[in-house]
């Protein structure tokens, strides 16, 4: 006797559809405009650096500025690195995501 085959959910068809046409659409695209250009790639990485480092140390200097004004030792500090640092990799992360959408080699 063979085991009933249960059938994909609807929404499982979708989502393996548009992953379908999604690759279909980067192989095209990669196919007529060929791959980015190391400088354009090398570009893209420093400007996520920055994405993610500026607010990091922003977070350090007004960390240490509070610290220094309440005698806090390193309490701010610490917590200003930490969202500058998560400020800035959602930053990046919502920059790459647009770079997909533009180009989606």
């Amino acid at each position: 006797m063979n085991p009933p085959t249960a059938k994909p959910a609807p929404d499982t068809d979708t989502k393996l559809m548009q992953s379908v046409a999604e690759r279909a659409a980067r192989r095209t695209f990669w196919l007529t405009h060929g791959e980015r250009s190391l400088a354009r790639n090398l570009a893209m990485i420093g400007a996520l650096g920055w994405l993610v480092i500026t607010p990091t140390l922003v977070g350090v200097f007004l960390g240490r500025w509070l610290d220094r004004l309440f005698k806090a030792g390193i309490f701010w500090t610490g917590a200003l690195i930490v969202a500058g640092l998560t400020l800035g990799c959602w930053l990046a992360w919502r920059r790459i995501e647009e770079i997909q959408r533009e180009d989606p080699s």
